[in-house]
């Protein structure tokens, strides 16, 4: 992927986190969510085909998504701040459905949105979280 595109991407999961925090406090239809932030905010740089798959996989999939990250954690989701369970979303969906994004990627990309959005330690701790996971969820690839 070129420069321009991955920097696309990145502006995409971050629009994403935004777009999962806000439902988790409207509960939302994504679509709803998707038509908000398309006439609310200009899109046009960002991949906006990546950033639809983000949102409507991650809502889509809350609680399977959830459910899967459950063994990783050290404590209930339902406990874990709003933003940091936003972020563990976007990148469990990631792991799981994105094979052509390798997993260093997804786990640099959350980190990164962890200290763009998070508190002060949460990169830390949602890197470990989603570490755990990755080594399960991708064995072949992260050896």
């Amino acid at each position: 992927m070129s420069r321009g595109g991955s920097q696309r991407r990145q502006r995409a999961r971050r629009r994403a986190v935004q777009a999962l925090y806000q439902w988790q406090f409207t509960e939302q239809p994504a679509a709803d969510i998707l038509a908000q932030f398309r006439e609310a905010q200009n899109l046009s740089e960002v991949d906006a085909d990546y950033f639809a798959a983000l949102v409507a996989g991650a809502i889509d999939e809350a609680e399977t998504l959830d459910a899967r990250l459950e063994p990783f954690l050290d404590r209930p989701l339902k406990q874990v701040d709003a933003v940091e369970r936003a972020i563990l979303r976007l990148g469990a969906w990631e792991l799981l459905h994105a094979p052509d994004v390798p997993h260093r990627v997804i786990l640099n990309e959350s980190i990164d949105l962890a200290h763009r959005f998070g508190s002060e330690q949460g990169h830390a701790w949602i890197n470990a979280v989603l570490d755990r996971a990755a080594r399960e969820w991708r064995p072949d690839e992260v050896g």
